[in-house]
């Protein structure tokens, strides 16, 4: 099995402001670890605040400059304005990671406008509102970079959360019209499609004994994947090294679709 950790410094992130949404726990909290790493100034929202405060603090306590902001980012103005309490701290944001997501399930038969409309503002509708948040700070710095968290899900044709998918297949039209929009002012805009990342999340929720033979089955390497494996995709998009990278999105599944 190959190393997991981050292998490669890019020097491009090197004092980068980057805002990472849901950064608490999951692939959230490997984005923040990861881009730390790299000597990134990092804010990083969650509505988690135990989790949330003690992961800035540790990063904090190994020399990172990382600030944790409690925020629920359907709350359009709160997500605003921890992304302007970003800028104020650790300069204009150049980095933007749309992570925060919520995959709960739900039934068709139980579906509600009400939830119909939370459901996509927590899976999307966020992810808008932070991209026109960043965009003037990036195009004043002369570009940046926006990774959007997508999903494979609904490649999958998966039923039982029928908001989430939808999301998520929006999050991939979403990512190629703001490349479009952005691409003038240097702002690459891409997205990642994880697979099933068996997160300490997903293995108390959703992660039954009887999913493993089916995961392994179905992907082309036999072996779980690590949150870190998405957030090393996520620096490489991030970075000069993928200066001429946009309006893509990138599998990390292990070849499953």
């Amino acid at each position: 099995m190959p190393s997991i950790a981050p292998a490669v410094r890019y020097q491009s992130l090197a004092s980068r402001s980057v805002f990472v949404s849901g950064g608490g726990s999951g692939i959230g909290e490997a984005f923040v670890r990861a881009f730390a790493g790299q000597g990134c100034r990092v804010t990083f929202v969650d509505i988690a605040e135990e989790p949330s405060r003690r992961l800035a603090q540790d990063l904090a306590e190994g020399g990172a400059s990382v600030r944790f902001t409690p925020c629920d980012v359907t709350d359009t103005a709160a997500l605003e304005a921890a992304i302007e309490g970003a800028a104020a701290a650790h300069g204009p944001v150049t980095v933007l990671v749309n992570n925060a997501a919520h995959d709960q399930r739900h039934a068709l038969d139980d579906l509600t406008p009400e939830y119909w409309d939370e459901r996509l503002a927590v899976n999307l509708k966020h992810q808008v509102f932070a991209a026109k948040a960043v965009a003037p700070m990036m195009k004043a710095a002369g570009g940046g970079a926006i990774v959007n968290m997508g999903s494979i899900s609904w490649r999958l044709n998966l039923g039982g959360l029928p908001a989430y998918v939808t999301a998520k297949a929006g999050v991939e039209g979403l990512t190629r019209g703001l490349a479009r929009d952005l691409g003038p002012f240097e702002i690459r805009v891409n997205c990642i499609a994880p697979g099933w990342i068996l997160t300490e999340r997903q293995l108390k929720l959703w992660f039954r004994e009887s999913d493993e033979a089916r995961l392994m089955q179905d992907q082309c390497l036999k072996r779980r994947l690590d949150p870190l494996e998405v957030a090393k995709v996520g620096l490489f998009l991030a970075s000069d090294e993928a200066s001429g990278v946009t309006a893509q999105t990138v599998t990390v599944d292990a070849g499953w679709t």
